[in-house]
């Protein structure tokens, strides 16, 4: 799917931004329909089954969680949350409503366009098989478990695999620890239970990162989770 046969719909009341994220996505070619409120936004998500949705979480005949989960229940499409709310407690309701990742306003243009296009090659990898990937000089196949470096074989678990393979299925969008415990480890253990995630991406950071101090790759999202960032 070319870029230009990507439809957006952006959920926004405040029409000036809305006017501003309507300029900067036609710029780049991508469709947008607008809705203004909750009940307009169910509708043309219906209507039209955009690529993605833009949601402004503060919304004047609702909250947009209720949109995140009316649209959940029935698409898997990629939501992007667009609101000024920062608070950490509100962006982890968005993403355990549904969303995959959250943009704060103010908001720069770079910045919304990137997560604009992270979350759209989620979509349209959908459950794909997850492809090689390469982070930095490593390339690493999930399928055969196999990462190789310039200086050779790259060894990981298979517990590190998981988690890897975990990130990488939503790469460039937020992944929570508790999804990564629950796909990583299994339904059983408890979402909470973090001591033994975080040593894992330690480890994983050790063997994959070029300085594991400053992570380029896998990135914490303090208070939300973790993004993996591929190289393109």
């Amino acid at each position: 799917m070319t870029q230009a046969m990507h439809q957006v719909l952006v959920i926004e009341d405040d029409d000036a931004i809305r006017n501003v994220v309507r300029l900067l996505l036609q710029a780049e070619q991508y469709r947008v329909i607008e809705a203004s409120t909750a009940a307009r936004a169910e509708i043309e998500a219906r209507s039209h089954k955009p690529d993605l949705l833009l949601v402004d979480l503060g919304l004047p005949d609702g909250d947009g969680l209720r949109v995140i989960e009316h649209v959940r229940q029935w698409s898997q499409v990629p939501i992007v949350v667009l609101s000024a709310r920062a608070m950490e407690a509100q962006k982890v309701a968005a993403l355990d409503a549904g969303a995959d990742d959250f943009v704060t306003k103010p908001f720069s243009a770079p910045e919304l366009l990137a997560r604009v296009r992270a979350a759209l090659r989620r979509g349209v990898r959908g459950n794909e098989p997850t492809p090689l990937l390469r982070l930095g000089k490593i390339t690493i196949d999930l399928a055969r478990r196999e990462a190789q470096s310039p200086d050779g074989d790259v060894h990981l678990t298979p517990l590190e695999y998981r988690v890897l393979e975990s990130l990488a299925r939503q790469a460039g969008m937020i992944v929570t620890a508790g999804q990564l415990i629950q796909q990583a480890w299994g339904p059983d253990r408890p979402d909470d239970d973090t001591r033994n995630l975080r040593v894992c991406l330690k480890n994983l950071r050790q063997k994959l990162e070029p300085d594991a101090a400053r992570p380029r790759y896998i990135v914490t999202e303090p208070g939300l989770g973790y993004r993996l960032r591929v190289s393109e």
